[in-house]
């Protein structure tokens, strides 16, 4: 059964799914990265968080960072896979998957995903904390969405 390496989901992701997607007879090592859902956040207490995304774009640039990691690690498999909507703490929001016939590269195109992602991904939280909610902004929380979560092309 086919899965899409890319996605964006509005139910838990799958992590023994998200490992099948980059099993190889060639890989010597497989990387899981997890994001999850933290209570405390500089010093704030997080009750939950509400994840949106413009998803087309979003699996666009899952695409464009799988094109970023093939040039530097040419046989790396890679699956992405982001959940949106109402997630409570210890919940999965982010899974990628990666494997390489070596360790370190598997653990180096890991990191290199996650932080593309923050970086260039349609992606955004609005955190509820005991004392009130924000809009984050985007991943790197560089830039604030003070009247709310930013306008997507289709609103």
């Amino acid at each position: 059964m086919q899965h899409n390496k890319f996605e964006i989901v509005d139910e838990a992701i799958d992590v023994e799914q998200m490992r099948q997607k980059v099993m190889s007879r060639n890989a010597g090592a497989l990387t899981l990265f997890i994001g999850t859902v933290r209570e405390m956040t500089k010093s704030k207490k997080t009750l939950s968080l509400q994840y949106e995304a413009y998803a087309p774009m979003a699996v666009k640039m899952f695409e464009q960072i799988e094109q970023e990691i093939l040039v530097k690690w040419p046989d790396v498999l890679l699956a992405i896979t982001h959940r949106v909507g109402h997630l409570a703490i210890s919940d999965i929001a982010v899974v990628i998957a990666v494997s390489s016939p070596h360790r370190k590269v598997a653990y180096e195109a890991n990191e290199f995903a996650i932080e593309r992602i923050k970086q260039i991904v349609p992606i955004w939280k609005k955190e509820y904390w005991e004392d009130g909610t924000a809009w984050i902004g985007d991943q790197l929380e560089n830039i604030p969405y003070p009247q709310g979560k930013p306008k997507r092309e289709e609103e």
